[in-house]
């Protein structure tokens, strides 16, 4: 058992050791994630509403640090940056891009960001050509996940299998309690690395009842979810519905804006760019985040492949919830629900992939249902 006082002493633990302590702090009038000067710098008594298109910070009646669902933010963007450079050239000079070795711990992955994370793992980490960038970056993590009591709006994990509570990956993983015997942290640890970050902080003994308060706690939000996905072979019902009426119906309403795939905590697609001076004598190359919803995304010879939005929603959708198997054996969505709180219309990915669901079983659809 961790008292909040513990988890500060937690943050400056591993400060000290020179970890980029990255985690949950208010910023623009939301929970975004940044690096850590210490305890004092998490949310404090914040919470969020978060539906289809919305999201908006409000008060919590106590001071929870953790009493908040996914925001804007993933871990991806610290994992597999939003742009990187990947080397630079000056004259017959050639010089490979360079980073800090200082290792990251991430303070509050939820159980979603983390199988996230696992699943950039796979895509990334894995496979014959490996990323050397993120492989060092994920080597060196540290990871103090927490179990979730208060899902959000348009949390739908449950269904996903990826929560609420976390999965292995975490070094440590405290559940939040908050009542008249004070503020404090169950933990969990997940590895010797935790053991170790443990022992160097004030903490005691969990009772068997406190331990078995927070299981319930954490098991409890899987009943209390926002969203949920169809009870169906979902791989296999996007594979179906190729010429669903549903794709042009989403187009209606989709910007391609492409938010959902910025805000998604897997989405991996990049681009590279060259540029150079106005001499032409250096040059760099940059990677940077790419989405399927560009239209010069599926570019190719002359044009592009899915020039209409229905196309374009379709390649993501199915892409994520069915091809990701294929590739790579399992599936892209971890039910966290920033794709839906974060779509300027209101698309909402459950309710969607439930109207496909519907169609392909005949069951009478309400032509409303499907704006």
């Amino acid at each position: 058992m961790l008292s909040r006082a513990g988890l500060d002493d937690l943050i400056a633990a591993l400060i000290d050791d020179g970890y980029h302590v990255v985690g949950p702090t208010v910023r623009d009038q939301a929970i975004v994630l940044a690096e850590l000067n210490s305890g004092a710098d998490l949310p404090s008594g914040w919470g969020v509403d978060t539906a289809p298109g919305r999201y908006r910070l409000r008060r919590r009646t106590d001071q929870a640090v953790f009493g908040h669902s996914a925001g804007p933010q993933s871990w991806k963007q610290f994992l597999h940056p939003p742009r990187q450079r990947l080397w630079s050239a000056s004259g017959d000079e050639f010089s490979a891009a360079t980073e800090d070795s200082a290792p990251y711990a991430f303070v509050g992955v939820r159980a979603c960001d983390l199988a996230a994370v696992a699943t950039l793992g796979t895509v990334l980490g894995g496979g014959d050509h490996p990323s050397g960038a993120f492989a060092r970056r994920h080597r060196g993590l540290f990871v103090v996940a927490v179990g979730c009591t208060e899902p959000g709006g348009v949390c739908f994990c449950a269904s996903m299998g990826t929560g609420p509570a976390p999965g292995p990956g975490y070094d440590l993983s405290l559940t939040e309690r908050i009542d008249d015997r004070g503020h404090r942290f169950v933990v969990d640890v997940g590895s010797e690395a935790g053991h170790r970050m443990l022992a160097r902080v004030s903490h005691r003994a969990a009772g068997d009842s406190e331990v078995d308060e927070a299981r319930a706690a954490v098991a409890a939000a899987a009943d209390h979810m926002g969203r949920q996905m169809p009870e169906v072979d979902i791989r296999d019902l996007l594979a179906q519905s190729r010429e669903s009426p549903l794709w042009e119906q989403v187009a209606e309403r989709c910007l391609t804006c492409g938010n959902c795939t910025m805000v998604c905590p897997t989405c991996f697609c990049t681009s590279a760019e060259d540029t150079t001076d106005l001499t032409g004598e250096n040059a760099e190359r940059w990677q940077h985040w790419a989405s399927c919803f560009e239209l010069d995304f599926s570019y190719q010879h002359g044009g592009s492949v899915r020039s209409s939005g229905a196309s374009r929603y379709r390649q993501w959708i199915t892409h994520k919830l069915s091809t990701w198997h294929d590739q790579f054996g399992g599936s892209g969505c971890v039910g966290c629900g920033r794709c839906i709180a974060w779509c300027p219309v209101g698309i909402d990915i459950t309710a969607e992939t439930t109207k496909l669901a519907a169609l392909a079983a005949g069951t009478e659809v309400d032509p409303g249902d499907l704006r």
